[in-house]
C-alpha cells in the first residue's frame, strides 16, 4: 500500500526508520540522505515514522465564543434544519454570524451532515451494466440568427462516446440517416439503441398494430433490422429512462447556444464539432475512472477486440484535424 506523506516531506518512512535505528552522527546521516541535520534530529527523537497532524490541538473558533457555539450546536441538534435555514434563524441572535463560520462550527462538532431519516430519501436505481454498443438517442431543437435547427444526439451508455448531427428537418428520413451515420462513425458494433416514442423513431402506439405499419415498417426500424440492432423504446411519459442523452443535450446547449450567439448555421456546426471532439478525445470523466472516452474505448479494444469493427487508434485526431 502506498505511503501518504505531506507535501513538503523530504524523507520516506524507510529513511525515517533507518535514522531511528542508526547510531551514526547527525551530520553523517544528513549527508547520506541529503537532508538537514535538524530533520535527522527530529526523527531520531520520535518513536513513530508517521507524520504528526498539523494545526491546533484543540480547534476553536476565532469568531464565535464558547457560548455562541453551544447555542449553535443545541439549535442544530434540536431542529435538524439545513445549513442555510440555521443561518437565517441564528443571525438575529448571533450578530456577525456568516455561513462559513457556521459551517466550520458544525464541522468541528461533527454535525455538519444531517442524519438520514428512513423513507425521506428515494432509493436510487443504477443503470444496468451493458457492454459497449448500447446507445441512447434523442432529438433537441437549437437556434441561430438564421433560424431553427434540429440536433440529433447519441451517447453510449458504457463508453460515453457521443455523436451529434445538425439537420434542417426532423422527420423519419433524417432519423434513419442519422442512425446510418452513427453506425459508420462508431469503431465497434452497436447492439442496442434506446429512443423515446417520437414519430421520428417509431409509429404512434395506436398505429403500430395496423396493417400499414406492419407492411412498410418504420424507416428507423428498417435501419435497425439492416444492421442487427435491438430498438428499444422508453415508457411513455417517462423521459428519465433516457436520462443519459437528456443530460448530454443540456450539456451541449450550455456549451453552445446558451452561451454564444451564432450568426449562421455553419458557425454553430463548426463549434459543435470542436466541442464533441474535445469531449470524446480530451475530457476526463469521473464515471470512466478518470479516463477520456477515447482512452476507455482503446482499453475495451485491448480486452475485447471481437466487438470492434476497426482499430480505434485509426480514429485518433492528428496534427491537422
Amino acid at each position: 500500500m502506498g505511503q501518504v506523506l505531506h507535501r513538503g516531506a523530504t524523507t520516506t518512512e524507510a529513511v525515517r526508520r533507518a535514522i531511528q535505528h542508526s547510531q551514526e552522527s547527525l551530520r553523517t546521516l544528513a549527508r547520506r540522505h541529503g537532508i538537514n541535520p535538524k530533520t535527522v534530529a527530529k526523527w531520531r527523537k520520535r518513536c513513530s515514522v508517521a507524520d504528526l497532524p498539523t494545526g491546533p490541538k484543540n480547534p476553536r473558533s476565532t469568531v464565535l465564543s464558547v457560548e455562541q457555539e453551544a447555542i449553535i450546536v443545541a439549535f442544530r441538534k434540536h431542529t435538524l434544519l439545513p445549513l442555510d435555514d440555521c443561518l437565517y434563524s441564528l443571525q438575529a441572535t448571533i450578530s456577525g454570524l456568516t455561513r462559513s463560520s457556521l459551517h466550520r462550527c458544525l464541522e468541528r462538532h461533527g454535525i455538519s451532515r444531517l442524519p438520514e431519516v428512513e423513507g425521506t430519501t428515494p432509493r436510487r436505481k443504477k443503470f444496468d451494466r451493458y457492454p459497449i454498443g448500447y446507445f441512447h438517442i434523442d432529438l433537441a431543437e437549437v437556434r441561430t440568427a438564421e433560424g431553427k435547427l434540429y440536433l440529433f444526439v447519441a451517447i453510449d451508455r458504457t463508453s460515453k462516446f457521443a455523436f451529434v448531427e445538425l439537420v434542417d428537418r426532423a422527420d423519419m428520413r433524417t432519423a434513419a440517416a442519422f442512425l446510418e451515420s452513427l453506425v459508420a462513425a462508431v469503431p465497434y458494433r452497436i447492439h442496442t439503441v434506446l429512443t423515446d416514442n417520437g414519430i421520428q423513431f417509431a409509429d404512434l402506439p395506436k398505429n403500430r398494430r395496423g396493417p400499414t405499419a406492419r407492411f412498410r415498417g418504420h424507416p428507423f426500424d428498417r435501419v435497425c433490422l439492416l444492421h442487427g440492432l435491438d430498438h428499444r423504446l422508453t415508457k411513455p411519459n417517462h423521459p428519465w429512462t433516457n436520462g443519459q442523452v437528456e443530460r448530454m443535450n443540456r450539456t451541449i446547449k450550455e456549451a453552445t447556444v446558451q452561451r454564444y450567439h451564432y450568426d449562421s448555421h455553419n458557425q454553430l456546426r463548426t463549434h459543435l464539432n470542436d466541442f464533441i471532439a474535445a469531449y470524446n478525445f480530451a475530457r476526463r470523466l469521473k464515471t470512466l475512472a478518470g479516463l477520456t472516452v477515447y482512452e476507455f474505448i482503446c482499453k475495451c479494444w485491448q480486452k475485447e477486440p471481437d466487438r470492434f469493427i476497426l482499430d480505434p487508434i485509426h480514429q485518433m485526431p492528428g496534427l491537422y484535424t
